[in-house]
């Protein structure tokens, strides 16, 4: 029996392989019995059934209404949609729509927000061309720039989040090696950031596109925000966004979702853009899909028409504010006693970012890693794989916790075994 020739996969495939999130979900579907502090899921009590079922009834009572949601939609979106969003922003952002500066054909949905960051890394970066990301980001994300064969360098992050001056430092260095021409992007998450829990402090969201818009020499250099976690508040003060500190909206692009603060299983995400990159975005999106789903949009159109999205977005919070707090008493309980051992306080997200002395690493191939997973079953992301550069030159002794899919019982467990763990190593 012959066999065939091997498949010959493109050179984009290799760059996206092996990517760290497939492994933890692996890890996850086949080690049932850890207690997973890994996974960036939701809380599944507070799923929103019936604000569903009430929405798609409402939807479905109309055949002329329903044939329509269940209609291919456009490019861009819903209309209707991207209309309510436009008063959902004004309201996060405390003005009256007209004071936002744009209409709705500056919006874009997408499947979840990560299908934006995808977009946008896809339709702005060639190979070899600059992304600046915090230290630590997203790491998904990163596999994003990976995939474009793009180059990602970490910039220094301090308690109030990405620092302008490192930003400004990175692209003088840049600049003096000839290489500033290739620099595209400047991407952070300024809510709660995923991993590290962190809110990028109001004194530097202006400054970082103060310094984007001083180095946009030869081109643009845009500035991605990620406001993935915005709504999911519990504590601290409430930020106006990036973007709204970008007066032209020309050099801010914005992203937030709705699968955090309403359903994954919807993904629902939107982006707002400078004007000059709509059709980029949509051409780019057109070829993958003609338009997100668009009975989704409709219902998620119900979901804020009629009030049920504001009250959900409480309870949600309530319930996260709980698990934050459970998280942080166990670790207060469990890991004080430990010594070189500090974790972050979050004011919001669903992550709590800890540090271990430096000498004791946490990746997958790490002593930690395998005891916690196999002796006493608990799972976390190690930190370093949320930094950008070779694996030698990151931090190597860091950990991201996630209280999102546990319960309040599951997550003092998994801190418990987590310790445990650690104790063994120090």
């Amino acid at each position: 029996m012959s066999t065939s020739p091997p498949i010959k996969l493109s050179k984009r495939w290799h760059s996206a392989s092996e990517q760290a999130i497939s492994f933890l979900m692996q890890q996850a579907v086949e080690n049932t019995e850890v207690v997973s502090l890994a996974a960036g899921l939701v809380d599944f009590s507070s799923l929103p059934v019936t604000e569903t079922r009430i929405a798609v009834s409402q939807l479905l009572a109309d055949e002329q209404t329903a044939r329509k949601a269940l209609q291919y939609g456009t490019t861009a979106g819903s209309e209707r949609l991207r209309g309510l969003l436009l008063k959902h922003l004004a309201r996060m952002e405390g003005v009256d729509v007209a004071d936002l500066g744009i209409d709705r054909d500056q919006l874009i949905l997408t499947t979840g927000s990560q299908q934006l960051l995808s977009l946008v890394c896809e339709v702005l970066l060639d190979p070899g061309d600059i992304c600046l990301v915090a230290g630590p980001t997203y790491f998904v994300f990163l596999g994003n720039l990976n995939g474009v064969d793009a180059e990602s360098i970490t910039i220094r992050t301090d308690e109030d989040g990405m620092c302008p001056r490192a930003i400004e430092k990175e692209l003088a260095r840049l600049k003096q090696a000839g290489k500033i021409d290739r620099v595209k992007l400047i991407y952070l998450v300024s809510y709660y950031d995923n991993p590290s829990g962190l809110c990028l402090s109001e004194e530097r969201r202006g400054p970082i596109i103060d310094v984007a818009r001083k180095w946009s020499e030869q081109h643009r250099i845009l500035v991605l925000e990620d406001a993935a976690y915005r709504e999911l508040h519990y504590d601290g003060p409430s930020l106006p966004s990036v973007w709204s500190h970008d007066e032209t909206h020309d050099t801010v692009i914005y992203t937030q979702t709705f699968s955090k603060s309403f359903a994954p299983g919807l993904r629902v995400g939107y982006g707002v853009v400078p004007k000059d990159l709509v059709f980029p975005l949509c051409d780019r999106k057109g070829n993958e899909d003609f338009g997100s789903a668009n009975f989704n949009q409709h219902l998620l159109a119900n979901v804020l028409e009629s009030g049920l999205y504001e009250s959900h977005v409480k309870e949600v919070c309530e319930a996260y504010r709980s698990k934050r707090d459970a998280m942080l008493t166990a670790a207060d309980r469990y890991f004080s006693d430990l010594e070189g051992v500090s974790w972050v306080h979050p004011h919001g997200g669903l992550y709590v970012w800890m540090s271990l002395p430096n000498d004791i690493e946490t990746g997958f191939g790490s002593e930690l890693f395998k005891n916690a997973t196999q002796q006493h079953g608990v799972m976390y992301v190690p930190g370093e794989l949320c930094y950008a550069g070779p694996l030698d030159e990151r931090p190597r002794h860091q950990m991201r916790l996630s209280f999102g899919v546990q319960d309040l019982d599951g997550i003092s467990d998994g801190m418990k075994r987590l310790a445990a763990a650690v104790a063994e190593q120090c």
